[in-house]
């Protein structure tokens, strides 16, 4: 009876779907709500589901396991399976994904490699802030180097300027917009110095570079499965373990309050030894599961939102076919706009032309699973950034700046250098973030916009331009 009660409320779940959730349909499903152009918003960005992620939370809400479970085992595998790498580890959001991941390296499991508070990392100066500020929140010191305001990606050039012997440990960069940064010469940068690489990957899920998959190169990398984000899990991240365990068994301990065991939740003794431990100043016996090797954290997210994402993990490539495609056709279709703005390039293209992009002499191609499409405002053109951006906000186009701008820039940085002048260093003139900051902004290219959506932005900005 039981089964049979479950399986008429899965079936009225999905019906309800089908009937009320039209707009976070895919764009090239016909069931699609209707586009009116100048009434129906355009976001940047926002869920694409339908009855089987429905489906999929109902079901799990249905068997109240509710904190992580199998469904989370179930994605975590998935996820690493998609990715390539040893272990995926889930976590509430990808904020947290980069604390767990920059924390990670402060463990004293780690020896003669531990970072310490005072130790530098060099992080890009535009992005988003939750990429630098665990660097902050450990007591490590950011070192900002410039990006490229074409790629929107860190400049690789500045590496060594901005290295410290004895003091650089690590490197965290994100894959700007869903572009992946020069993997090729930022890993060989971390490998002559023996530094951590950090792949932020929250922009960048299904992103290739030189056909690997972006979030397969550093040592940890992280995502992000807020609404936005390549699939989403509502909220949501993890940290994926690349080549180690050893990390994954640390992130894990950050993760679940800094414990030193290991065993997931219901579930005791693992390491058959539960009570014969000692570690510390502890007596021997005292219980595995409360004893802690890290000052830890809380950020596990609920079973329910894994269930979310294994049904979304199953849509993923059709997921980033579509961004691909939504992109190329908001290029094409601003390709007579060059006079009033540059465009972004992938890390390695020269060019573009309708024929597809054009590459430089290094011999290396990315594939980008764009999170937006820039428009860098020229100087020369007559009007300003702001200006277009308004006029997107009144056609109810969704339009973001590259999140935090020049994080140099920001009212909370210039607060630090008042209190702490030493809490961080520029290493160079930051004069692309300033570019970025100033002239670009994006548009959506996520799996919900439709053919009409792309046409009236892109109507839209042609107008605006001719106007001028």
């Amino acid at each position: 009876m039981a089964d049979d009660l479950k399986s008429e409320i899965l079936k009225l779940a999905r019906e309800f779907t089908r009937r009320h959730h039209t707009a976070n349909l895919p764009g090239d499903r016909p069931e699609q709500r209707r586009f009116v152009p100048g009434e129906t918003p355009v976001p940047y960005a926002g869920r694409v589901f339908d009855e089987e992620e429905v489906a999929a939370a109902v079901a799990a809400t249905l068997d109240f396991w509710l904190t992580l479970g199998k469904e989370g085992e179930t994605f975590e595998a998935g996820l690493a399976q998609f990715l390539g790498v040893k272990k995926s580890v889930l976590c509430n959001s990808g904020s947290s994904a980069n604390l767990l991941a920059v924390s990670a390296l402060s463990s004293p499991k780690l020896g003669k490699r531990r970072l310490n508070p005072g130790d530098e990392v060099i992080t890009a100066a535009a992005g988003f802030p939750t990429t630098a500020a665990p660097i902050v929140q450990n007591g490590f010191v950011p070192v900002f180097i410039d990006n490229d305001p074409v790629t929107l990606n860190a400049r690789p050039d500045q590496l060594e300027a901005a290295y410290v012997e004895g003091k650089t440990k690590a490197v965290i960069f994100a894959h700007t917009l869903g572009n992946p940064f020069d993997l090729s010469a930022v890993t060989a940068f971390c490998k002559k110095h023996d530094l951590w690489l950090i792949e932020d990957n929250c922009d960048a899920l299904g992103c290739t570079y030189d056909g690997r998959l972006t979030g397969s190169f550093g040592d940890l990398s992280t995502q992000s499965f807020y609404p936005p984000h390549h699939l989403t899990l509502g909220e949501g991240g993890a940290v994926n373990c690349v080549d180690s365990l050893k990390l994954k068994s640390i992130v894990e301990s950050f993760r679940d309050w800094g414990r030193d065991c290991w065993c997931a939740s219901g579930v005791d003794n693992t390491c058959g030894k539960r009570f014969e431990w000692q570690l510390g100043e502890l007596p021997r016996g005292y219980d595995h599961k409360y004893i802690y090797s890290h000052f830890g954290y809380n950020l596990k997210p609920l079973d329910v939102q894994a269930a979310i994402g294994n049904a979304q993990l199953k849509k993923l490539p059709d997921f980033v076919r579509a961004r691909v495609d939504n992109w190329e056709y908001l290029r094409r279709g601003l390709q007579d706009c060059e006079e009033f703005f540059y465009f972004m390039l992938p890390t390695h293209a020269t060019g573009w032309t309708p024929g597809g992009f054009q590459w430089d002499a290094s011999g290396h191609k990315t594939l980008c699973s764009w999170f937006g499409f820039m428009l860098g405002v020229r100087t020369s053109a007559p009007f300003s950034k702001v200006e277009l951006a308004r006029h997107l906000d009144q056609k109810k186009i969704g339009n973001r700046m590259l999140f935090g701008g020049n994080l140099v820039r920001q009212p909370l940085m210039v607060q630090l250098k008042k209190d702490r002048p030493e809490a961080f260093r520029v290493s160079g003139q930051l004069e692309g973030a300033d570019r970025i900051m100033n002239e670009t902004l994006f548009v959506g290219v996520y799996p919900g916009l439709t053919r009409p959506m792309l046409d009236y932005i892109i109507d839209t900005i042609r107008r605006f331009v001719k106007k001028h």
